[in-house]
């Protein structure tokens, strides 16, 4: 047996389900340190005099440097290895979520948001390519979707704190305790990381064979294992090498239908998680912390859908849990953006059922960019599809405060509903199905036209 094969086939073992945990802590607090902030805003915007401009800096500045963290650590991580990028990024992590409790003005807080923003960029190329590399072909969309649950189950917790403190308080006044709690909770992450070993697949592609052969005599306990079918030369790429290859005419329809897919999806999802509380209140939803609670709500049900997910994408395929949610998400930011002065109820429903169907996409903005790019590039294009996400990311989340003050809630509901139409479009035309493949077999998978599929068919018959 190959290393290949036995990596592709084992069972889900007690390490998986803690290489599980430790690469899903990344996401988790991915999702709790960026939608906290939006209910620390309210406490911060009381205390210090911020203009709407600063507002949406705060908002957006993490994303901004996600998009650097992400390609400038992704093509690190495809140079020096997953598991030295793996508890350093998370490590800064903390620094700059401990600081953030003690800002005296609204630069200091952008600033460290920003170094937020790098750390968390460097952890999705290194979290999801050591995942994706171990993983069972019959588990790897589930288990690489679940960081997706993660994030979602971050995002839920953060409201949960902010309201509890909200509660207790009386008001918004903790916010810098709010800040804080996320460094604790990134300590954490960093001492569950400890011991986990380099991808084997990531050390035979540098020719490291031997140490390939200790991890997986270590991980899945195979002394005699085939290494006569995988290439044992260093394949090091140069960085500008590797982005050059990442963006050639080969790699051009996955980078494009990645960066669509999590661009489309992401950006509307970022607002309502970063300024959800603002939003609903546009809506008219006021009353004690109903804004928070609110927003909780919606939070709950991402999380929902994205658990409801995971089984499908396994079993429908990635395809259709990609495409056909897109359409379904277009309808409740068509229906705000047509009905913006509707009862709560409606208003609650529509995102609600929104946040719910996003749950195909959602795994797939992780799941695809790992499983279409071959070893020796996967962090770096995965760093690149999450910058690109980033940009638009950033640009809304920048955008949404002076948004809702110039084209007021409706016409920020008709951009997300174009975004989430174009998503729909764009994975509908090069969304391919890689679902019970290796990972050899799904970074080499051509992307073809629809109906340059519908003629294959035919042929077939």
């Amino acid at each position: 047996m190959s290393s290949l094969s036995i990596m592709d086939e084992a069972p889900t073992s007690k390490f998986h389900r803690k290489l599980l945990i430790a690469c899903c802590g990344g996401p988790f607090l991915d999702g709790y340190i960026l939608s906290l902030i939006g209910v620390a805003l309210v406490g911060f915007v009381a205390d210090f005099p911020v203009s709407p401009v600063q507002v949406g800096l705060i908002g957006a500045a993490s994303l901004i440097g996600m998009f650097f963290g992400a390609i400038v650590f992704g093509t690190l991580t495809d140079r020096i290895g997953r598991e030295k990028m793996y508890a350093v990024d998370l490590m800064v992590l903390v620094g700059a979520c401990f600081l953030t409790a003690f800002v005296q003005g609204p630069w200091q807080l952008i600033v460290l948001r920003f170094i937020i923003g790098l750390a968390i960029g460097a952890d999705y190329p290194i979290a999801t390519s050591l995942l994706t590399e171990f993983t069972p072909v019959k588990k790897r969309g589930y288990m690489i979707g679940l960081s997706a649950l993660a994030w979602g189950l971050g995002a839920m917790t953060a409201f949960l704190v902010g309201w509890v403190m909200v509660t207790a308080s009386g008001g918004y006044g903790l916010w810098r305790w709010m800040l804080l709690s996320g460094a604790i909770l990134g300590v954490i992450v960093v001492v569950i990381r400890r011991g986990i070993p380099e991808s084997p697949r990531w050390l035979i592609q540098k020719g490291r064979i031997s140490e390939a052969h200790d991890v997986i005599e270590q991980v899945y306990g195979h002394r005699d294992v085939s290494l006569s079918t995988v290439n044992t030369e260093d394949r090091t790429l140069p960085t500008l090498e590797a982005l050059r290859l990442v963006l050639s005419r080969k790699y051009r329809k996955r980078v494009i239908m990645c960066g669509v897919l999590y661009f489309a999806q992401i950006t509307p999802q970022y607002a309502i998680y970063i300024f959800g509380p603002m939003i609903l209140l546009s809506f008219g939803l006021e009353g004690g912390s109903l804004d928070i609670i609110g927003t909780a709500v919606i939070s709950l049900l991402f999380v929902i859908g994205n658990a409801a997910a995971l089984k499908p994408v396994e079993t429908l395929g990635r395809r259709p849990m990609t495409v056909i949610p897109f359409a379904l998400m277009a309808m409740p930011l068509l229906a705000l953006w047509l009905l913006p002065h509707g009862p709560v109820w409606f208003v609650i429903l529509a995102f609600c059922f929104y946040a719910f169907v996003s749950g195909g996409p959602s795994l797939m903005e992780w799941i695809y960019p790992n499983e279409l790019f071959p070893t020796e590039i996967r962090a770096t294009a995965v760093g690149i599809v999450v910058a690109i996400s980033r940009i638009g990311a950033a640009t809304g989340t920048f955008l949404m405060p002076i948004g809702l003050d110039h084209l007021g809630v409706s016409g920020v509901m008709l951009i997300g509903a174009i975004l989430t139409v174009i998503g729909f479009v764009v994975t509908y035309a090069w969304a391919v199905e890689t679902k019970g493949r290796s990972l050899e077999d799904t970074s080499s998978i051509p992307i073809i036209l629809p109906e340059q599929l519908r003629d294959a068919r035919v042929a077939d018959r």
